[in-house]
């Protein structure tokens, strides 16, 4: 069966994996984009984005991994945009353009049903009202042998974390602080739920910490 993982998912010194206020202008929530300036230098990401050749190492080497082999992704309605409550019109298509990152079927978790939406490059949103077990039979069903990789937000990693469902945890330890937003941590026992560090890498930004299911 194919695994599921969170991968370059990053959090900041103080556990936060988000901060507080999301809006159009702070997408991760105030002062979370410093947790993410591991990546954002990255050749992954710089050619991604069309930004030039980017830097390599280990930081680029596990971005690329975290981008390779997926056959699927899952994501929360607060990773696909600020909207909140019913879908207001069918104008909001992510953050992310014409052409977003993914290149799979990604399937977004809401309580408000909506069409699916075909993108440039081979993504296509499909919209998910039954939880998280539903999106991820879905995506099983999408992905056949490959990867199914949990994009996030906060809330949604630890759904499936509680509900042991995750194989893999890949966290991007930033040494900044956010001092309030979204904690991945509290309230999960991740050792009772059958969770361990595998191992862990220093990158030239950010150590990685991979985390898994025993």
């Amino acid at each position: 069966m194919a695994e599921v993982r969170v991968s370059c998912f990053g959090i900041s010194l103080d556990g936060y994996g988000a901060g507080a206020d999301q809006s159009l202008e702070n997408p991760l929530g105030v002062k979370a984009m410093d947790m993410m300036g591991w990546f954002f230098p990255t050749h992954a990401f710089q050619s991604m984005h069309g930004g030039g050749e980017g830097e390599t190492g280990v930081d680029n080497d596990v971005a690329q991994a975290g981008a390779t082999g997926n056959g699927a992704w899952i994501m929360g309605r607060n990773m696909f945009g600020p909207i909140r409550g019913p879908w207001p019109d069918e104008n909001w298509k992510g953050w992310w353009g014409d052409d977003p990152p993914y290149h799979v079927p990604t399937f977004v978790l809401t309580h408000h049903a909506r069409d699916p939406i075909q993108m440039a490059g081979g993504t296509e949103f499909r919209f998910v009202t039954g939880g998280i077990h539903a999106a991820l039979e879905q995506a099983r069903d999408a992905a056949g042998d490959k990867q199914i990789r949990i994009g996030g937000g906060v809330s949604t990693v630890r759904q499936y974390l509680q509900a042991q469902l995750v194989d893999e945890l890949h966290l991007a330890l930033s040494p900044v602080l956010l001092g309030k937003g979204e904690h991945i941590f509290h309230g999960l026992d991740l050792r009772e739920l059958g969770y361990g560090v595998d191992r862990q890498v220093q990158g030239e930004r950010a150590l990685h910490l991979f985390i898994r299911k025993r």
